[in-house]
């Protein structure tokens, strides 16, 4: 009996320790100590940046004019500062203040009645109850009525507001000339780790003077902002309690 309780143990806890994995191995190194941050790495290596495949035409390269400096398709006389190479860092301003109230009610009813009678036929409705089941009268051979009542409602109230700079990296040039680009920032305040991780593909025409580009401008975007630590730790529900919700049935 003592082995099997033993065995049963084992079990639960190294599958909690599989769901768990390296995470809390990483929490308990950590306990006393601010979150640590990540090394500095090439930012094609951040998640879901990867070169990217788009639907797009045949470049077209500008041909030099003879006798002339200017080369067509070139925005400025002098070699531009802005980000136009792999390599290249540009800041992307994440403005974000959203609002939708959306409220909607359907009420639908319906009342039908239905009724049929035959007191008379040729002198043939006495001749009912040989087809019909015994009982059977001519003025009340049908009388049918339904009642349907339907009433939904549906309310949404949401609100977001970010106001956000952080510097990306050119990862890639496609073939059409636009731009992909990947970044990420992170901050370390009171043992909480706050990470912003932004992707997407930009035109270069929408890079701005100040070197900068706006998130409503990034075709694909995918902008994540979280974080990890003592605060966030606490707002989460327990593993277990995860798991339960998960595999619960009920």
């Amino acid at each position: 009996m003592k082995r099997t309780t033993f065995l049963h143990t084992t079990l639960v806890t190294l599958t909690i320790m599989g769901l768990t994995g390296c995470n809390v191995a990483t929490r308990v190194s950590e306990i006393g100590e601010a979150p640590k941050l990540a090394s500095i790495q090439d930012p094609s290596s951040i998640p879901n940046s990867v070169p990217v495949q788009m639907p797009m035409p045949a470049p077209q390269l500008g041909e030099r004019q003879p006798n002339s400096l200017w080369r067509t398709g070139s925005r400025a006389f002098f070699r531009d500062q802005r980000a136009s190479r792999v390599g290249d860092i540009l800041t992307v301003i994440i403005s974000i203040d959203e609002k939708a109230e959306i409220s909607n009610e359907t009420k639908r009813s319906r009342n039908n009645t239905e009724a049929a009678t035959m007191t008379n036929l040729f002198g043939l409705e006495s001749q009912l109850t040989k087809v019909l089941p015994e009982g059977t009268a001519g003025d009340s051979l049908l009388n049918t009525g339904s009642t349907t009542s339907n009433n939904g409602k549906g309310t949404v109230d949401r609100s977001e507001k970010i106001n956000l700079r952080v510097a990306a990296t050119i990862t890639q040039i496609l073939p059409n000339g636009n731009l992909v680009l990947a970044g990420r920032q992170q901050v370390n305040v009171n043992y909480d780790l706050r990470e912003l991780l932004i992707t997407g593909v930009i035109r270069p025409e929408d890079i701005s003077a100040e070197n900068t580009v706006k998130y409503d401008q990034v075709a694909e975007a995918r902008i994540s902002y979280g974080g990890r630590g003592q605060l966030q730790d606490v707002q989460q529900p327990r593993y277990g309690t995860q798991l339960l919700d998960v595999i619960m049935p009920f």
